[in-house]
Protein backbone atom coordinates (compact mmCIF):
# COMPACT_ATOMS: atom_id res chain seq x y z
CA UNK A 1 0.00 0.00 0.00
CA UNK A 2 1.84 3.09 -1.21
CA UNK A 3 0.95 7.21 0.40
CA UNK A 4 -1.47 7.69 -1.90
CA UNK A 5 -3.76 4.22 -0.94
CA UNK A 6 -3.56 5.34 2.95
CA UNK A 7 -4.61 8.77 1.89
CA UNK A 8 -7.54 7.59 0.09
CA UNK A 9 -8.69 4.74 2.94
CA UNK A 10 -8.41 7.16 5.79
CA UNK A 11 -10.82 10.29 3.59
CA UNK A 12 -12.87 7.18 3.04
CA UNK A 13 -13.51 6.40 7.00
CA UNK A 14 -13.55 10.26 7.35
CA UNK A 15 -16.30 10.74 4.74
CA UNK A 16 -18.27 7.70 6.18
CA UNK A 17 -18.06 9.53 9.78
CA UNK A 18 -18.64 13.00 8.84
CA UNK A 19 -22.02 11.56 6.94
CA UNK A 20 -23.40 9.67 10.22
CA UNK A 21 -24.37 12.61 12.48
CA UNK A 22 -26.76 14.20 9.14
CA UNK A 23 -28.12 10.21 8.73
CA UNK A 24 -29.14 10.18 12.59
CA UNK A 25 -30.49 13.66 12.22
CA UNK A 26 -32.65 12.71 9.75
CA UNK A 27 -34.34 10.04 11.46
CA UNK A 28 -35.10 11.92 14.16
CA UNK A 29 -36.74 14.66 12.35
CA UNK A 30 -38.84 11.96 10.66
CA UNK A 31 -39.99 10.26 14.25
CA UNK A 32 -40.29 13.63 15.85
CA UNK A 33 -42.93 14.32 13.07
CA UNK A 34 -44.91 11.48 13.09
CA UNK A 35 -45.00 11.30 16.45
CA UNK A 36 -45.71 14.81 16.91
CA UNK A 37 -43.02 16.24 18.82
CA UNK A 38 -41.67 18.05 16.03
CA UNK A 39 -43.35 20.32 13.58
CA UNK A 40 -43.23 19.71 9.51
CA UNK A 41 -41.19 22.60 7.62
CA UNK A 42 -43.15 25.00 5.99
CA UNK A 43 -45.32 24.54 2.90
CA UNK A 44 -45.28 20.35 3.76
CA UNK A 45 -48.02 18.11 4.74
CA UNK A 46 -46.70 15.91 7.18
CA UNK A 47 -46.72 12.80 4.50
CA UNK A 48 -44.59 15.20 2.35
CA UNK A 49 -42.23 16.09 5.13
CA UNK A 50 -41.86 12.34 6.15
CA UNK A 51 -41.51 11.47 2.26
CA UNK A 52 -38.55 13.73 1.78
CA UNK A 53 -36.93 12.86 4.82
CA UNK A 54 -36.97 9.17 4.41
CA UNK A 55 -35.28 10.01 0.32
CA UNK A 56 -32.47 11.93 1.88
CA UNK A 57 -32.03 9.27 4.70
CA UNK A 58 -31.60 6.88 2.35
CA UNK A 59 -29.55 8.92 0.31
CA UNK A 60 -27.01 9.46 3.44
CA UNK A 61 -27.63 6.11 3.81
CA UNK A 62 -26.24 4.99 0.23
CA UNK A 63 -23.29 7.66 1.06
CA UNK A 64 -22.06 5.98 3.84
CA UNK A 65 -22.02 2.45 2.05
CA UNK A 66 -20.14 3.97 -1.14
CA UNK A 67 -17.86 5.50 1.19
CA UNK A 68 -17.23 2.61 3.14
CA UNK A 69 -16.71 0.17 0.07
CA UNK A 70 -14.21 2.65 -1.16
CA UNK A 71 -12.05 1.21 0.95
CA UNK A 72 -13.62 -2.06 2.52
CA UNK A 73 -12.05 -5.40 0.47
CA UNK A 74 -15.21 -6.14 -0.80
CA UNK A 75 -15.50 -2.85 -2.32
CA UNK A 76 -13.17 -4.58 -4.72
CA UNK A 77 -15.11 -7.47 -5.27
CA UNK A 78 -18.43 -6.03 -6.41
CA UNK A 79 -20.27 -5.34 -9.37
CA UNK A 80 -18.40 -2.58 -10.90
CA UNK A 81 -21.55 -0.45 -12.52
CA UNK A 82 -23.41 0.29 -9.49
CA UNK A 83 -20.74 1.33 -6.88
CA UNK A 84 -19.44 3.71 -9.98
CA UNK A 85 -23.10 5.44 -9.98
CA UNK A 86 -23.51 6.19 -6.75
CA UNK A 87 -19.88 7.11 -5.95
CA UNK A 88 -20.99 9.38 -9.39
CA UNK A 89 -24.19 10.85 -7.59
CA UNK A 90 -22.52 11.56 -4.59
CA UNK A 91 -19.58 13.57 -6.11
CA UNK A 92 -21.82 15.49 -8.22
CA UNK A 93 -24.07 16.47 -5.23
CA UNK A 94 -21.56 17.65 -2.82
CA UNK A 95 -17.70 18.44 -4.28
CA UNK A 96 -19.14 21.01 -6.73
CA UNK A 97 -20.71 23.16 -4.31
CA UNK A 98 -17.82 22.36 -1.42
CA UNK A 99 -16.99 26.51 -1.74
CA UNK A 100 -20.82 27.57 -1.31
CA UNK A 101 -20.33 25.20 1.66
CA UNK A 102 -17.15 25.71 3.47
CA UNK A 103 -18.53 29.69 3.25
CA UNK A 104 -21.75 28.93 4.57
CA UNK A 105 -20.07 27.40 7.32
CA UNK A 106 -17.51 29.95 8.06
CA UNK A 107 -20.61 32.58 8.11
CA UNK A 108 -22.39 30.81 10.60
CA UNK A 109 -25.29 30.23 8.09
CA UNK A 110 -27.87 27.82 9.62
CA UNK A 111 -30.48 28.33 7.38
CA UNK A 112 -28.80 28.37 4.01
CA UNK A 113 -27.41 24.42 2.86
CA UNK A 114 -26.51 23.35 -0.58
CA UNK A 115 -29.71 21.60 -0.31
CA UNK A 116 -31.66 25.68 -0.69
CA UNK A 117 -34.21 25.42 1.69
CA UNK A 118 -36.00 22.59 0.47
CA UNK A 119 -34.52 19.74 3.02
CA UNK A 120 -33.78 22.56 6.35
CA UNK A 121 -35.68 22.10 9.58
CA UNK A 122 -38.49 23.85 10.81
CA UNK A 123 -36.85 24.61 14.55
CA UNK A 124 -32.94 23.85 13.48
CA UNK A 125 -30.56 24.64 16.62
CA UNK A 126 -27.16 25.64 15.90
CA UNK A 127 -25.63 23.10 16.79
CA UNK A 128 -27.23 20.45 14.74
CA UNK A 129 -27.37 22.85 11.53
CA UNK A 130 -23.12 22.48 12.10
CA UNK A 131 -23.80 18.81 11.64
CA UNK A 132 -25.42 18.61 8.63
CA UNK A 133 -22.71 21.08 7.33
CA UNK A 134 -19.83 18.95 8.45
CA UNK A 135 -21.61 16.18 6.97
CA UNK A 136 -21.56 17.96 3.83
CA UNK A 137 -18.45 19.00 3.88
CA UNK A 138 -17.11 15.64 4.98
CA UNK A 139 -18.53 13.88 2.51
CA UNK A 140 -17.59 15.99 -0.33
CA UNK A 141 -13.76 16.67 0.99
CA UNK A 142 -13.26 12.83 2.02
CA UNK A 143 -15.39 11.64 -1.80
CA UNK A 144 -13.04 13.69 -3.72
CA UNK A 145 -9.78 12.22 -2.11
CA UNK A 146 -10.68 8.70 -1.72
CA UNK A 147 -12.49 8.13 -4.77
CA UNK A 148 -9.66 8.61 -7.38
CA UNK A 149 -7.58 6.24 -5.00
CA UNK A 150 -10.07 3.63 -5.48
CA UNK A 151 -10.27 4.36 -8.97
CA UNK A 152 -6.50 4.06 -9.52
CA UNK A 153 -6.43 0.63 -8.00
CA UNK A 154 -9.32 -0.73 -9.55
CA UNK A 155 -9.49 0.58 -13.26
CA UNK A 156 -5.60 1.78 -13.75
CA UNK A 157 -5.51 2.01 -16.96
CA UNK A 158 -9.39 4.58 -16.75
CA UNK A 159 -7.38 7.88 -16.64
CA UNK A 160 -3.62 7.06 -18.27
CA UNK A 161 -2.58 9.03 -21.36
CA UNK A 162 -3.10 11.76 -23.28
CA UNK A 163 -6.37 12.58 -25.17
CA UNK A 164 -4.43 12.24 -28.03
CA UNK A 165 -3.81 8.75 -27.76
CA UNK A 166 -5.72 6.42 -29.95
CA UNK A 167 -6.04 9.34 -32.50
CA UNK A 168 -8.62 10.84 -30.78
CA UNK A 169 -12.68 11.67 -32.09
CA UNK A 170 -14.47 12.81 -35.05
CA UNK A 171 -13.75 16.63 -36.34
CA UNK A 172 -17.58 16.65 -36.57
CA UNK A 173 -20.57 18.35 -34.96
CA UNK A 174 -20.74 18.74 -31.39
CA UNK A 175 -22.30 16.18 -29.23
CA UNK A 176 -25.80 17.40 -28.45
CA UNK A 177 -24.88 16.64 -24.80
CA UNK A 178 -22.59 19.65 -25.15
CA UNK A 179 -24.95 21.50 -26.70
CA UNK A 180 -27.59 20.99 -24.42
CA UNK A 181 -25.26 20.95 -21.11
CA UNK A 182 -23.96 24.87 -22.52
CA UNK A 183 -27.48 25.92 -22.80
CA UNK A 184 -28.55 24.79 -19.47
CA UNK A 185 -25.91 26.17 -17.70
CA UNK A 186 -25.71 29.79 -19.67
CA UNK A 187 -29.36 30.21 -18.13
CA UNK A 188 -28.32 29.58 -14.90
CA UNK A 189 -25.12 31.69 -14.94
CA UNK A 190 -27.31 34.16 -16.45
CA UNK A 191 -30.04 34.46 -13.55
CA UNK A 192 -26.67 34.46 -10.97
CA UNK A 193 -25.44 37.80 -12.53
CA UNK A 194 -28.81 39.41 -12.22
CA UNK A 195 -30.62 38.62 -15.27
CA UNK A 196 -34.55 38.45 -15.01
CA UNK A 197 -36.01 36.18 -17.88
CA UNK A 198 -37.18 33.48 -16.85
CA UNK A 199 -37.73 34.73 -13.48
CA UNK A 200 -41.25 34.68 -11.79
CA UNK A 201 -40.73 35.69 -8.11
CA UNK A 202 -37.76 37.82 -8.02
CA UNK A 203 -38.27 38.76 -4.46
CA UNK A 204 -37.72 34.86 -3.18
CA UNK A 205 -33.93 35.69 -4.45
CA UNK A 206 -31.78 35.24 -2.19
CA UNK A 207 -27.41 34.92 -1.82
CA UNK A 208 -27.87 31.37 -1.23
CA UNK A 209 -29.77 31.13 -4.81
CA UNK A 210 -27.21 33.48 -6.92
CA UNK A 211 -24.60 31.55 -5.63
CA UNK A 212 -25.63 28.28 -6.25
CA UNK A 213 -27.14 28.88 -9.76
CA UNK A 214 -23.59 30.70 -10.25
CA UNK A 215 -22.03 27.58 -9.37
CA UNK A 216 -24.81 24.95 -11.17
CA UNK A 217 -23.76 26.91 -14.07
CA UNK A 218 -20.17 26.90 -13.99
CA UNK A 219 -20.03 22.85 -13.69
CA UNK A 220 -22.64 22.73 -16.74
CA UNK A 221 -20.14 24.49 -18.44
CA UNK A 222 -16.78 22.56 -16.97
CA UNK A 223 -18.86 19.18 -17.58
CA UNK A 224 -19.36 20.25 -21.80
CA UNK A 225 -15.71 21.40 -22.25
CA UNK A 226 -14.48 18.11 -20.59
CA UNK A 227 -16.55 15.92 -22.34
CA UNK A 228 -16.05 17.85 -25.88
CA UNK A 229 -12.34 17.44 -25.57
CA UNK A 230 -12.76 13.61 -24.24
CA UNK A 231 -14.57 12.72 -27.02
CA UNK A 232 -12.96 14.62 -29.53
CA UNK A 233 -9.27 13.60 -28.49
CA UNK A 234 -8.28 16.96 -28.51
CA UNK A 235 -6.18 19.27 -27.21
CA UNK A 236 -4.44 16.04 -27.63
CA UNK A 237 -1.25 16.07 -25.75
CA UNK A 238 -3.80 16.91 -22.72
CA UNK A 239 -3.36 14.34 -19.87
CA UNK A 240 -6.60 12.39 -20.18
CA UNK A 241 -7.42 12.28 -16.72
CA UNK A 242 -7.55 16.18 -16.30
CA UNK A 243 -11.12 15.88 -18.95
CA UNK A 244 -12.19 12.42 -17.10
CA UNK A 245 -12.08 13.99 -13.53
CA UNK A 246 -13.68 17.41 -14.54
CA UNK A 247 -16.40 15.68 -16.80
CA UNK A 248 -16.98 13.19 -14.37
CA UNK A 249 -17.57 15.73 -11.58
CA UNK A 250 -19.77 18.15 -14.07
CA UNK A 251 -22.06 15.62 -15.33
CA UNK A 252 -22.48 14.45 -11.84
CA UNK A 253 -23.73 17.77 -10.90
CA UNK A 254 -25.93 17.61 -13.66
CA UNK A 255 -27.41 14.82 -12.98
CA UNK A 256 -27.74 14.84 -9.50
CA UNK A 257 -28.71 18.26 -7.93
CA UNK A 258 -31.03 18.43 -11.14
CA UNK A 259 -32.35 15.16 -10.47
CA UNK A 260 -33.17 16.16 -6.78
CA UNK A 261 -34.97 19.50 -7.21
CA UNK A 262 -37.18 18.46 -10.32
CA UNK A 263 -39.87 16.27 -8.15
CA UNK A 264 -39.38 19.24 -5.82
CA UNK A 265 -40.37 21.28 -8.90
CA UNK A 266 -43.15 19.48 -9.79
CA UNK A 267 -44.57 19.02 -6.68
CA UNK A 268 -44.64 23.14 -6.20
CA UNK A 269 -46.12 23.51 -9.74
CA UNK A 270 -48.98 20.75 -9.28
CA UNK A 271 -49.85 21.37 -5.28
CA UNK A 272 -48.90 25.30 -5.10
CA UNK A 273 -48.51 24.68 -1.52
CA UNK A 274 -49.00 28.14 0.75
CA UNK A 275 -45.80 29.48 1.87
CA UNK A 276 -43.43 27.97 -0.77
CA UNK A 277 -42.03 29.22 -4.46
CA UNK A 278 -38.89 29.32 -6.34
CA UNK A 279 -37.90 32.39 -8.16
CA UNK A 280 -37.68 30.83 -11.75
CA UNK A 281 -40.84 30.46 -13.26
CA UNK A 282 -41.98 26.63 -12.51
CA UNK A 283 -42.50 25.12 -16.21
CA UNK A 284 -39.16 26.66 -17.22
CA UNK A 285 -37.30 25.51 -14.26
CA UNK A 286 -39.00 21.58 -14.90
CA UNK A 287 -37.42 22.19 -18.64
CA UNK A 288 -34.28 22.94 -17.61
CA UNK A 289 -33.64 19.87 -14.74
CA UNK A 290 -35.14 17.77 -17.42
CA UNK A 291 -32.62 18.40 -19.83
CA UNK A 292 -30.11 19.10 -17.42
CA UNK A 293 -30.41 14.81 -16.29
CA UNK A 294 -30.63 13.64 -19.81
CA UNK A 295 -26.65 15.44 -20.21
CA UNK A 296 -25.17 14.53 -17.31
CA UNK A 297 -26.31 11.24 -18.12
CA UNK A 298 -25.23 10.99 -21.63
CA UNK A 299 -22.22 12.48 -20.43
CA UNK A 300 -21.48 10.18 -18.29
CA UNK A 301 -21.89 7.45 -21.11
CA UNK A 302 -19.59 10.05 -23.58
CA UNK A 303 -16.78 9.57 -21.14
CA UNK A 304 -16.71 5.83 -20.32
CA UNK A 305 -17.01 5.00 -24.06
CA UNK A 306 -14.00 6.71 -24.55
CA UNK A 307 -11.93 4.35 -22.23
CA UNK A 308 -14.54 1.47 -22.40
CA UNK A 309 -14.09 1.38 -18.61
CA UNK A 310 -14.88 -1.85 -17.93
CA UNK A 311 -17.84 -1.32 -14.60
CA UNK A 312 -18.98 -4.79 -15.08
CA UNK A 313 -16.03 -6.23 -13.33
Amino acid sequence: MDRWDRVGRVAAYAAALALTPYLLIKVSWVVGSLLGLLPVGAGFGKTEWVVLNCATIGMAGIGIAVALALVRPWGMRIPGAPLAFCAWVGTGFLVPVLPYAVLSSLLGSADSGPESGSDVGPSMPVWEAALVQIGFVGMGLGLAVALPAYLRRRWPDAFAGRLGDGGGGSPGALPWTVVVGSAVGLIWLYWAVGGTAGVAHRGERDLAWYVLSGLFGFWALVASAATWAAVRGRPARVPRWGPMVLGWLGSGSLFAWSGWKLPFTLYLAVVRPAGAALPENLALAAVLHVAAVAAGAAMLRALVRTRQVPLGS
